[in-house]
This record gives structure tokens, C-alpha cells and sequence, in this order.
């Protein structure tokens, strides 16, 4: 299934390019008040004396007001450029949580059209860094790897930034997390659209359309699976507290949930380190279905120790299932919308997460700890299954290469279907978004 990589192969590799190092930590940095957005707001709203009610409430405004302009920012992306989009989407959200944090949750309006603000101007910097690694690192292999670092990378951002939110309220307060946090923010989106790639950046030309990237029946399949997996993925965390309380420890959770993240990483890195043949669509239906397999064991709920090993094994093929579904994103995306479509994949993860927190919830109080695990061994099946009956429109037929390039270079013979910036054969994908 796979070989082992050259001797120019590996993540130094990818970090030494140009731009590269460069990019991912300002992409890192401007998606930390992402990552961090419901804990600083739950935290913020405590120490106001909100209740929890209040405090999951302006949460989950944020989580779907980040859900809604995810992808339409992602196509004003495509449209109008990266700077043109990324640094003011920064600065506003940043000032909703400014707000927040002056205003405090009094009046309720105002504290929830700061949240709703913050979240709906989240910069798409995550699909905005996929569109530029085909242009800063030429080759298919290196782009892939990156695919797999930044899945990596991922995993530790959602470890270190809550652990950051938690630093800063100790050391001065939740309304002084929520200004730093969000400045970083905005330092790393700077960062990125101040660099030459993201200057340089045009969008293929594309299709007008009103449904963009949504109009790619293979887009829409990966998406239905990225769906189940996000929902897997909410109900684990759930489950994992009811089995924290079920064992008398609070600190439990934070070992499962530590495992989980342990696993991802380990499972990315070694992703990462090889060169897989095959197409990706063949080989992503592989990983979920052992992603899927590796949430079975959790039902057993076993003592602590034992518990903890079977998170992390639960989380060994998490990362490898995000990269390599990056590179299918970017194989059925139409021409002029890879920002829109790595958004939509975003957005759908984050929204299965929420489903599956509010899935397991019920399941766990009917039935135990078993049941809400059981949801995660449900949903990832769930996700393997719509993979395997929409096979069909994830098969990209095999065309001829056309070579990286810019924009207007791109070869027009080649461009026999409307998301012929896909047009390559295995692994896939274009540069043809390159300006």
C-alpha cells in the first residue's frame, strides 16, 4: 500500500521550503482563537456569574456562526483573493470578542451578537493554507506530507490552545484570555497574508454558480463522511466524561481525552512519513473503516489504565483520515473554489461534532457510558458506509497530467470537465490555483 519515502522525503523537508514553516505556524496562530473560541467563552461567562445554560449557549452561537461563514468567506477567498479577505475577517472577529470581553454578558444581545460576530469573521485560514502548499512546494509528494503535518499540527493546537486559555485566566483573568487569545489571532493572519505565496495566490478561474464548490457530486459524498466521523468524534467526549464521573476522577477526562489527541499524532506522523500508491479515494474508505474498527474496542469501558490505551487507539487513524481527505478535497473540488471547498469540509466536521455532543448525551443517560460510545462506533461506520456506497462519484477518472504552473499557463486541452483542476493522475492534485 505504501513505500517508504526518498531521502529529500520528510516533514524537515516541507518545513525547509520557502514560505513553509512560515505559513504553517501564522496559519496555527491566526486558527488559535478558533480552537480555543468556546473554551474562553464558557470560562468568560462563569466568572461573570453566568450559568452553564448561558455559557453552552454563547458557545454554540459561535460554533454555528463559525459553521455558516466558513465557507462563505472561504468563496470570497476565491473571488477576491487572500489578503483582500483574511486580515479584515480577523480583525472583526477579533473585535466581537473584544466586545465580549469589555461588554461582559450584559445586556444577553449584546453578548451574543459578539459571539455571533466573532464567529461568523473567523478567517478561513485552514482552507486558505491548503490552497497555497501545491504553489510553495511544487511536488505532489511534498504537498501530501503537508496534508499529513497539518492534520498533525491540528492535533496540537487543540491540545496547547485550551492549556493556553487555562495559563492566561490564571494569571490575570477570562476577559485578558479572550483580548490575547484573539490578538495572536490576528497576528498570525498577518502573518500569512503579508508572505509572498498569499499575495501572489489567484484562484483558477471559476464557474459562477450559486451552489460553488457544493455543485461536486464527489465533494458532497466526502463531505456526507466527514459528517459521521465529526459526530463520532462529539460523542466521544461526551461519553468520556460520563466515564470520568463513573470512575470518581474528574482528572480521567483529561487522560482519555489526552490519548485520543496522542493517538492522532502518532498515527499522523507515520502517515506522513510514507509515500502511499493508489488512489486516495480507495485508500480514505481504508482508514475509516479502521478508524471505525478502533472506536469498537471503547464499549468494553474497561479500568482506567486499559481505557486509557483503547483512547489511543481510538485516535491512531484520525489524523491520516483528515490528510488524506484533503487530497480527495482537492481532487473533486470545481476549478476556483479549493478555499470554499476545504471550508465546507470545516464547517461539516465541526457541525457532525456538535451532533454527535448532543447525540450522546441522551444515549449515555438511557442506557450508560457503553451507549455513548456506542454513537462514535455507530456514526464512524456510518461514515464508512456512505464512502462505500457513493464510490462511484469519488472515482476521478484517470486524465493526463498537467504540470504545475500558473493560472494562465494552465493547459486548455486538458480541461475536458468542469473540475479539471483535478486533472492529474494518482496521488492528484493541481497547482492550477497558483497566480
Amino acid at each position: 500500500m505504501g513505500s517508504g519515502t526518498g531521502p529529500s522525503g520528510g516533514y524537515l523537508d516541507i518545513l525547509r521550503a520557502p514560505h513553509a514553516a512560515r505559513l504553517l505556524a501564522g496559519t496555527l496562530l491566526g486558527r488559535l482563537p478558533n480552537g480555543t473560541g468556546p473554551v474562553a467563552i464558557v470560562l468568560f461567562t462563569r466568572a461573570e456569574g453566568g450559568s452553564y445554560s448561558l455559557a453552552g449557549g454563547l458557545a454554540a452561537a459561535y460554533g454555528l456562526a463559525n459553521a455558516v461563514g466558513q465557507p462563505l468567506l472561504g468563496r470570497l477567498v476565491d473571488l477576491k483573493g487572500q489578503p483582500r479577505v483574511q486580515l479584515p475577517a480577523a480583525v472583526v472577529s477579533a473585535l466581537g470578542m473584544v466586545l465580549l470581553a469589555v461588554a461582559g454578558i450584559a445586556p444577553l444581545a449584546v453578548a451574543y451578537a459578539a459571539v455571533v460576530v466573532a464567529g461568523l469573521f473567523t478567517p478561513p485560514l485552514e482552507g486558505g493554507l491548503r490552497a497555497l502548499w501545491p504553489g510553495v512546494l511544487g511536488s505532489e509528494d511534498r504537498v501530501h506530507r503537508a496534508y499529513a503535518l497539518d492534520a498533525v499540527a491540528q492535533e496540537v493546537m487543540f491540545t496547547v490552545g485550551p492549556l493556553l486559555v487555562t495559563v492566561l485566566v490564571a494569571l490575570h483573568s477570562p476577559a485578558a484570555a479572550l483580548v490575547v487569545i484573539n490578538v495572536l489571532g490576528v497576528l498570525g493572519a498577518l502573518s500569512v497574508i503579508v508572505s509572498k505565496p498569499s499575495r501572489a495566490w489567484r484562484s483558477a478561474p471559476r464557474e459562477a454558480h450559486w451552489l460553488g464548490a457544493l455543485r461536486s457530486p464527489g465533494l458532497l459524498a466526502l463531505l456526507g463522511s466527514f459528517l459521521f466521523v465529526g459526530i463520532a468524534l462529539g460523542s466521544i467526549t461526551v461519553a468520556a466524561v460520563a466515564y470520568a464521573d463513573g470512575h470518581g476522577d474528574e482528572s480521567v477526562y483529561g487522560w482519555l481525552m489526552a490519548a485520543l489527541g496522542l493517538g492522532a499524532l502518532v498515527g499522523g506522523v507515520l502517515y506522513g512519513a510514507r509515500q502511499w500508491a493508489g488512489a486516495p479515494e480507495r485508500r480514505l474508505r481504508v482508514i475509516v473503516g479502521l478508524l471505525a474498527l478502533g472506536y469498537v474496542p471503547l464499549l468494553l469501558t474497561p479500568g482506567v489504565a486499559a481505557m486509557t490505551a483503547l483512547s489511543a487507539l481510538a485516535g491512531v487513524f484520525l489524523a491520516p483520515a483528515l490528510a488524506c481527505g484533503f487530497i480527495v478535497v482537492d481532487r473533486h473540488a470545481p476549478r476556483g473554489t479549493v478555499t470554499e471547498a476545504f471550508s465546507w469540509l470545516v464547517t461539516t466536521f465541526g457541525v457532525g461534532a456538535a451532533l454527535g455532543t448532543a447525540a450522546a448525551g441522551p444515549a449515555v443517560e438511557l442506557n450508560g457510558t457503553s451507549a455513548g460510545f456506542g454513537v462514535a462506533v455507530a456514526a464512524g461506520f456510518a461514515a464508512l458506509l456512505v464512502l462505500v456506497v457513493t464510490g462511484r462519484v469519488l472515482t476521478v477518472p484517470g486524465r493526463s497530467v498537467r504540470h504545475a504552473g500558473h493560472a494562465g499557463h494552465a493547459d486548455n486541452s486538458a480541461q475536458s470537465a468542469e473540475n479539471d483542476r483535478n486533472a492529474a493522475v494518482e496521488p492528484g492534485f493541481s497547482s492550477g490555483h497558483q497566480a
